[in-house]
């Protein structure tokens, strides 16, 4: 959206006269090729380092600045990042003194950096330096604004820094406003007002207060989703899980989709099998394959639908569902969402099914929680359920994913986790070394023996520990230097 100056249009007109272009651009960071804005250099006075203003409402598509006998001076906005539309706006109402970085070139000045080097008599500003530079990694961290919005519409009003007051999440909602979703952008402003009204309660308002603190300090950002790389994909899921080829290729099948359509596949994952197959290692993995943060909702300790949703405000103890919670813990929209035991969804405490609850989730069409009172944007949420008995699931659940069942290992398939990936695991964990733990073929036959009635790999996990335990405490305590497990010994151990 252009910004427009009086102070060029001809005399006594009230036309304003447009002196830059916005460009549209979600590059994460800036540098002399991805700048911020582009000042008119023509004069050749500004430097690679320039201190100075932007202008006031009426001029603001210029940048001040004194010269050494006292003189103004002033550089045109050529072109500026749609993001920081507002930003600087909201700086130049502010009146903040700025030092900008940038590279000096014939005839421009192309700046990719921006410091605050003073209050300049303000005392609007929510803080110093810290919201700043906050605000300009949230904005770099946004993806640029798709529609312009009329002026009258934004008119209204460091580190690991978080908006918590009032002024802080107002001088947000102006500079960062266009880049909200509409919805959000517009309950901020809803709620801004009843958070500053003295018509409503204490307890109104500070409702309004932490529903706006949880809200902004979440980057909602954009459904776009980069491709993937089929081969780091697999590397990650052997990573993290033996064997199961069939798994790892539907695996792959299922989330490859993103590469044509850059956007999360239609269907989530419903990993099906017996504990301890590896069904919670899948659902991470999944997720550092698609670089996204992750939460869990354990479904067998929900039983009343508000632990998702929330409660209403017009409880004193009122507070978000776990479902907002997950969000707030992750800092952004877009995450994987591991929803464990799905089979115990369908039982409730005669309030509400809590898999009715799940149902607005999975479908990606907002969900909205009672406490915030704001419908919340479920695109970039990708489910990956896990559960033992898919009889107990209910078909609407059922049919939100790509269900993949999960076999349980052989016992060949056992002996080499346990051998190569298990022990091994442990005695690095704890310090020892392969020759101090040494387990024999047949104490190897023992072991896979005594778990042959028991699914999964937990046991095994747990044994492994046993036996390093064990020989730990013979070399410690007894003074030998190594320890064999051979099928007698395991026997006399473990049974």
């Amino acid at each position: 959206m252009p910004v427009f100056d009086f102070k060029n249009s001809p005399e006594g007109s009230r036309e304003p006269e447009c002196t830059y272009e916005v460009f549209y651009t979600s590059e994460s960071f800036t540098d002399a090729e991805h700048p911020i804005l582009v000042l008119d250099n023509r004069e050749r006075k500004l430097k690679h380092h320039s201190g100075g203003v932007f202008t006031n409402p009426i001029r603001r598509t210029a940048f001040e600045w004194k010269e050494e006998d006292g003189s103004t001076v002033s550089a045109d906005i050529l072109r500026i990042d749609a993001r920081f539309v507002s930003l600087l706006k909201w700086m130049g109402e502010n009146h903040i003194n700025v030092r900008l970085s940038g590279e000096v070139r014939e005839y421009e000045y192309v700046v990719y950096k921006i410091r605050e080097t003073g209050f300049g008599g303000s005392v609007k500003l929510s803080a110093e330096d810290g919201f700043l530079q906050f605000m300009i990694e949230r904005l770099l961290a946004s993806d640029a604004p798709s529609e312009e919005l009329p002026d009258e519409e934004e008119d209204e009003s460091g580190d690991s820094m978080k908006l918590t007051s009032i002024q802080s999440i107002s001088d947000f909602v102006a500079c960062a406003g266009r880049t909200l979703p509409d919805n959000i952008r517009l309950w901020a402003r809803r709620n801004l007002a009843v958070a500053r009204s003295h018509e409503v309660s204490a307890e109104e308002r500070r409702h309004a207060q932490r529903a706006l603190s949880i809200m902004m300090n979440i980057q909602w950002k954009g459904n776009y989703f980069h491709a993937i790389d089929p081969v780091e994909a697999r590397r990650i899921l052997d990573e993290e899980l033996y064997g199961m080829e069939q798994v790892k290729q539907r695996i792959i099948e299922t989330i490859i989709q993103i590469n044509r359509t850059h956007t999360l596949p239609a269907y989530g994952l419903l990993l099906i099998g017996p504990a301890g197959t590896g069904k919670s290692q899948i659902a991470y993995a999944v997720a550092r394959i698609l670089k996204l943060p992750w939460t869990t909702l354990d479904m067998s300790s929900i039983n009343d639908p508000e632990q998702l949703t929330g409660s209403s405000r017009i409880y004193a103890n009122a507070k978000p569902g776990i479902i907002m919670d997950a969000f707030s813990m992750a800092g952004e929209s877009n995450l994987v969402f591991i929803i464990n035991e799905l089979d115990k969804a369908a039982s409730g405490n005669g309030k509400g099914n809590p898999a009715d609850v799940l149902l607005t989730l999975l479908d990606n069409l907002g969900f909205t929680d009672n406490y915030m009172e704001c419908m919340i944007p479920t695109g970039g949420v990708y489910p990956i359920a896990t559960a033992n008995d898919k009889e107990q699931i209910s078909a609407p659940l059922m049919s939100r994913f790509a269900v993949i069942e999960l076999p349980d290992y052989t016992d060949e398939e056992k002996k080499v986790i346990f051998s190569k990936y298990a022990l091994p695991k442990v005695l690095k964990r704890i310090g020892m070394k392969d020759n101090e733990c040494v387990l024999t073929p047949d104490g190897l036959d023992a072991v896979i023996e005594l778990h042959s009635n028991t699914s999964g790999i937990r046991d095994l996990e747990q044994t492994a520990e046993h036996l390093a335990a064990n020989a730990l405490y013979q070399i410690e305590v007894e003074h030998v230097q190594s320890v064999t497990f051979n099928g007698e010994t395991v026997r006399k151990l473990l049974s």
